[in-house]
């Protein structure tokens, strides 16, 4: 016994520390695979981190910080081999919309809301890990959610021209900073302008021209990969130097200025009642939003390799990396897609590469930052444009339209929100919208009338197969759980079919799809006995699964039931539908 309690705490640790896991199995070889991705994707992360804190409104170096300490966190408890936390798009622009709110007047203040958001989110994210709350992300649907990045994508790219232009603007939807950016665009500042349309025109061609031309050139292909990943450090170099050597400044570009050189600063978050109130509903859409995000790149990479991602543990990682970023001068991380698809691609193997990417930035943040004075903040922004435009995906409303129209409605009326609305309206009316649409779709469920295929024991659609039937027997297959939404629906469709006027008999329930039966639906189904009972019909159920009929067992419904439950649909016709009186029922008819 005390051996079997020992392997039962052994196997609890694990699974809260997956570092136990691969760390038991690291070696040489795997070392080098890490540190390899670790050098590209650190490369990738020292632009993108002062970026994505110019987006979320905070000073550069959070980026850099936020960035540090939640990729070791995320190392120690997440389960990922390939998954690259650290400051991405949505969830800066998302911070940027929360903290905007708040009227705050000092950067000091800015930063310690960003700081308070990142651990609230954290401690969300780690309480629904423990308590096993993952599913809960599943209510919002793939087509929302590509339809809110989307939108985000439009919003983030306009709240950068600003910065590409060298004028003011302001507003949360979309049409008020165009608005914004048309009446100010006789005050563009055209060294600005130049040198954000420059970067951005270079930082395209780099993704993808610039690896294929280094390998023409005669460089191999690993080594090409790595430099056009540089792309943009390279843009950050050139336009610094070019900054530094023309006075840009003076010329009222606007540069990035002091960055404070160093390692992150030991940080709190806030307790203050008034500030959290305010910021626990963005903490909660945000951390959906990052999970989802995150969970969603986790597993695609995980398929490629045969390995296994634990949702609920990736809540904890993620919970831990947040947590991490508000003791340490950050603001809200997540998984990030483009450099996760980077670290996978560079050969990562374990979550260590995480790690030392955090040691590549944390010399970044000791050594490089006075290198950053004379930065154009337009060089950051154009980083944040190109990076972004690869997330809006116009093609989803042609792919729902095509295959549904309610997900049509529903990713469209998302993009339109989050646009016309801003990005918490958006993300929010995105949950609603994923909850309706489940609700709408499963309320009124597919139900077939089905036949015997001649010659054999299954049952098909009358509608779409040639099929036997029995005309005192109707059989009908329930293709949804039973449930309070859509109880009084099936309800009212059987008696609709009964009051057709045929001399029906039987009625037998196919429940070969159900695997749920509430109590809202078990009290249509005693509704159902009663009423066809008074009709003088008798109401049969065939294929209930074990759980199910478990459930059915602790009632008083199957003593009331005035037919019987069979196995197979096949033994039910057997049993009411003598073979002699089957009639051809045909398709077409």
């Amino acid at each position: 016994m005390a051996r079997l309690a020992s392997k039962s705490r052994a196997a609890s640790i694990r699974r809260f520390f997956p570092i136990l896991d691969w760390g038991s199995e690291y070696s040489k070889d795997t070392f080098l695979s890490d540190f390899v991705a670790a050098l590209i994707v650190t490369i990738m992360l020292i632009p993108q981190s002062l970026a994505y804190a110019l987006l979320a409104g905070l000073p550069p170096e959070m980026g850099l910080y936020a960035s540090i300490l939640p990729l070791v966190a995320y190392a120690i408890f997440g389960t990922s081999r390939a998954l690259a936390v650290g400051p991405v798009a949505v969830v800066s622009l998302m911070t940027a919309a929360a903290i905007g709110k708040l009227g705050l007047a000092t950067p000091a203040e800015y930063a310690a809301a960003a700081i308070t958001l990142a651990f609230l989110s954290g401690l969300i994210l780690t309480v629904m890990g423990v308590f096993r709350l993952g599913f809960l992300a599943n209510f919002l649907s793939h087509p929302v959610i590509a339809g809110f990045i989307t939108a985000s994508g439009l919003l983030i790219a306009t709240s950068q021209m600003k910065h590409i232009m060298g004028v003011p603007s302001h507003g949360e939807a979309l049409f008020d900073r165009l608005a914004t950016l048309i009446s100010h665009v006789g005050q563009t500042n055209l060294i600005t302008f130049a040198v954000g349309a420059a970067s951005i025109a270079f930082l395209f061609w780099v993704r993808k021209g610039m690896k294929p031309l280094l390998i023409t050139l005669g460089l191999k292909p690993r080594l090409a990969d790595i430099l056009a990943k540089a792309g943009p450090v390279a843009a950050v170099a050139v336009t610094t130097l070019l900054s530094f050597a023309f006075d840009f400044a003076g010329h009222g570009v606007s540069i990035v200025g002091d960055v404070p050189q160093g390692l992150p600063p030991l940080t709190f978050p806030s307790f203050n009642f008034d500030l959290v109130g305010q910021l626990i509903g963005p903490a909660i859409l945000i951390s959906i939003i990052g999970f989802v995000e995150s969970i969603s790149v986790a597993q695609t990479l995980a398929a490629k390799r045969r390995q296994r991602i634990t949702p609920d543990q990736e809540l904890v990682g993620l919970g831990a990396s947040n947590i991490a970023a508000s003791l340490s001068g950050g603001y809200p991380v997540t998984g990030g897609f483009a450099r996760s698809v980077v670290n996978f691609d560079a050969g990562a193997e374990t979550p260590a590469a995480g790690a030392f990417t955090a040691v590549g930035i944390a010399l970044a943040a000791l050594l490089l930052t006075p290198l950053l004075y004379f930065l154009p903040t337009a060089t950051l922004a154009a980083t944040i444009i190109v990076a972004v435009l690869s997330l809006v995906d116009f093609g989803i409303l042609k792919r729902t339209w095509k295959y549904s129209k309610a997900d049509f409605a529903a990713v469209a009326a998302t993009i339109l929100l989050t646009l016309t609305f801003g990005v918490e309206v958006g993300v929010s009316s995105g949950v609603v919208l994923s909850i309706v649409l489940f609700l709408y779709k499963t309320s009124r469920p597919h139900i077939a009338e089905v036949g015997l295929v001649p010659g054999t024991e299954h049952f098909r659609n009358i509608d779409r197969h040639h099929v036997l039937t029995h005309p005192e027997l109707l059989s009908l297959r329930l293709d949804e759980n039973l449930y309070f939404a859509n109880a009084r629906y099936i309800e009212d469709y059987i008696l609709d079919r009964l009051a057709k006027g045929q001399p029906v008999k039987h009625v037998v329930l196919m429940c070969s799809a159900v695997n749920v039966i509430d109590l809202s639906a078990l009290e249509s189904l005693e509704e159902l006995n009663r009423r066809m009972d008074d009709m003088g019909i008798r109401l049969h159920l065939s294929e209930v699964k074990g759980p199910v009929m478990d459930r059915l067992q602790k009632t008083h419904f199957l003593d009331d039931l005035t037919g019987q439950v069979f196995l197979s649909q096949y033994g039910a016709m057997k049993a009411l539908g003598p073979v002699d009186g089957l009639k051809p029922k045909l398709a077409a008819e």
